[in-house]
């Protein structure tokens, strides 16, 4: 089966986008290189699900597939160090119970190298000073805490290397693979590290709860002596900077008085520190050394608008695979040889919208009504002039999960598909949101359904007073904590929004942390100290006070329910309880369940059907316009568990 990186882009456009184009398995993507620079692997569709690619760096149009799986596709791929394997992760069913697999380049043959059923397995490490073995963290003897082991790639033996009877919540390794340093919860929410010499642990240093959010071990330096962190301790934002774990001694590496730092690029080998980024309302590196500073300015005058970075670097950093995207353009892959100059685009997440006007995204910043800085990001339809309208549009409002992530300008096929069917999108950094600060976030302890809603609303007033959104058709929208905050947006401002899509949401804060992952127990103080303390008779109220379930007669718009059955993080009975309590009331409420998925949708067939329901939902209530549904429910395992009625007229566009 031959590959060809960029098919024919067809001439001529409909009306709309095709949500097939913008949410269908990708073109191509997450390219890697092997440690000599010689081959290239990459994500790309197999039979309709996504597999690993092969193909030498030289002629990537000799692509073959490496592995042809046919169940959940593959979302991760790297080379072990030695070049000897290609890795991946998977699970079975959206049930994060993910193996850890190696194929072997040479021949294609794939081996499970955890095969214990029911444990979640994660790659701890990857070294070059120990090639031919990888740590991975298994919670087979507890399901609460991960055991690192060494698996040996050759043989799959495997050997305990730490036994975690210490209820760490992680475990950091130096390149040697000899555990270091640990990290546990304390019982303010805080966090407590911990040095680990040899089988002997000492607590090294106290964190506290503010702090405790952007303050992480990253890496070491080659030398094993030298710990690279992130930390906001002493400071507003997080800072990268180096600890001689010997003296105690800091080096700051790089800070921002505004932003946190995002990102380093670090040498392949030595992992001294070359570049950092930053990510205000665009994305900045910055901090280059001289060592890579031609480089970086050769790429920003090759690629201008584009923001980029470096995924990938030979052994010989002669070779870098640079991933690059715009608002209007998806991610794309490129091989620059450094020896050359030469900067040679490899393929196009999605090469088939280059036939379609995508819309520009703008940054956006306010004051909430309490005086703190927001930063959004607005999209308007491709066949607006200018930062706004002629009037008014239908707008969604699309709320990022977390609430511990953030949204950043970039390509965004949400943004672009609800644009391109007439409306104005908003993504708002509400309170809690990383990137700003240590303070920012903390503003967000205990105000789920209260300040951080309040933000979002602030935004919605924004859009009105800018002659932006039309307050009569205001959708929110939004999956994980944007789901619960969509559920937020139907119980506690039932007046703002004329409908609402939940995915994956929260409906009952106390059932959601009563019922977290086992493996999540070293994350549970930092959840309680945030949210409330279900063990408490005050944490139980304030939960309740804060939770959609209790404010299920409050709900007066249409409302369309999405979840996953085999969610592990917000479980599906968060949906169906408030559906039920909707029905019991009378409400009308339409509810879909994907029976193989988890906490989001990854099948394709299951995604466009998400996508094309959401839309029909959409254009009935704001009025928008509507692809047909066509054949985009076919490939689906969706079951409508409730409200079948609304889509009695999908056949037709709105």
């Amino acid at each position: 089966m031959a590959f060809h990186p960029l098919p024919e882009v067809p001439l001529a456009r409909s009306s709309l986008i095709p949500r097939k184009l913008l949410f269908g398995n990708p073109h191509a993507y997450g390219a890697e290189l092997s440690p000599d620079g010689q081959w290239l692997t990459w994500l790309a569709p197999v039979d309709g699900v996504i597999n690993i690619w092969i193909a030498p760096t030289d002629d990537p149009r000799a692509a073959e597939p490496l592995t042809r799986t046919t169940g959940r596709p593959i979302t991760w791929q790297d080379w072990t160090k030695d070049g000897r394997f290609v890795l991946f992760v998977n699970d079975e069913n959206g049930d994060e119970n993910h193996h850890v697999f190696a194929v072997d380049p040479r021949t294609g043959s794939t081996r499970d190298l955890t095969p214990i059923k029911g444990i979640s397995a994660q790659i701890e490490m990857l070294s070059r000073q120990v090639p031919g073995k990888i740590v991975v963290g298994l919670n087979d003897r507890d399901a609460r805490w991960h055991d690192l082991h060494t698996i040996d790639l050759e043989t799959g033996e495997r050997d305990l290397l730490w036994q975690n009877t210490q209820a760490f919540a992680s475990i950091g390794l130096d390149w040697q693979m000899r555990p270091r340093h640990a990290r546990s919860t304390a019982a303010d929410g805080g966090t407590r590290f911990w040095r680990i010499e040899g089988q002997e642990v000492h607590h090294w240093m106290d964190v506290d709860h503010i702090d405790g959010w952007l303050t992480w071990p990253l890496l070491f330096h080659s030398d094993n002596r030298r710990l690279l962190m992130k930390s906001c301790v002493g400071r507003n934002t997080a800072a990268f900077s180096w600890i001689d774990l010997e003296s105690g001694a800091e080096t700051v590496v790089a800070e921002h008085p505004r932003f946190d730092i995002q990102s380093a690029l670090v040498h392949p080998i030595s992992f001294d520190v070359e570049a950092v980024s930053v990510a205000g309302p665009r994305m900045a590196w910055s901090h280059i050394t001289p060592q890579v500073e031609a480089d970086f300015a050769r790429i920003e005058r090759t690629l201008p608008g584009f923001e980029f970075g470096i995924a990938s670097r030979s052994d010989d950093d002669r070779r870098w695979i640079i991933t690059a995207h715009k608002a209007e353009q998806a991610a794309t892959s490129f091989l620059y040889d450094r020896d050359t100059g030469t900067i040679t685009e490899l393929f196009r997440a999605r090469p088939e919208l280059d036939a379609y006007s995508l819309a520009p995204m703008q940054a956006v910043e306010t004051k909430s009504r309490d005086g703190l800085d927001l930063l959004s990001y607005l999209t308007l339809p491709a066949s607006v002039e200018g930062e706004r309208p002629e009037k008014p549009l239908p707008m969604v409002l699309l709320v990022h999960g977390g609430p511990w992530g953030r949204d950043v300008y970039s390509y965004r096929g949400d943004h672009q598909w609800l644009a391109d069917r007439g409306y104005a999108v908003l993504s708002v950094n509400y309170r809690g949101s990383t990137g700003f600060g240590k303070a920012f976030v903390a503003a967000s302890e205990k105000q789920h359904a209260a300040k951080m809603h309040d933000d979002l609303i602030d935004m919605v007033h924004w859009a009105i007073r800018e002659g932006i959104a039309d307050p009569a058709r205001i959708a929110i929208h939004g999956g994980s904590y944007g789901g619960y905050a969509s559920f937020v947006g139907a119980t506690f401002t039932p007046d703002v929004f004329c409908c609402s899509v939940p995915v994956v949401g929260i409906t009952n804060l106390q059932t959601l942390l009563e019922s977290m992952p086992p493996y999540w127990a070293g994350f549970a103080e930092f959840m309680y100290r945030s949210y409330g303390d279900p063990r408490t008779e005050e944490g139980r109220a304030l939960l309740a006070e804060r939770s959609p379930i209790h404010k299920v007669d409050r709900i007066t718009r249409p409302m369309l329910i999405f979840h996953g059955a085999n969610d592990v993080r917000c479980k599906v009975a968060e949906s169906d309880t408030i559906v039920a309590a909707m029905q019991a009331k009378g409400i009308p409420v339409t509810y879909v369940v994907y029976p193989d998925e988890g906490h989001g949708f990854h099948k394709p067939g299951n995604r466009i059907a998400y996508i094309a329901m959401a839309e029909a939902f959409f254009a009935q209530h704001l009025g928008g316009a509507f692809e047909p549904f066509g054949d985009d429910l076919e490939g689906s395992s969706h079951e409508i568990r409730a409200g079948a009625e609304i889509f009695d007229l999908a056949e037709q566009p709105v």
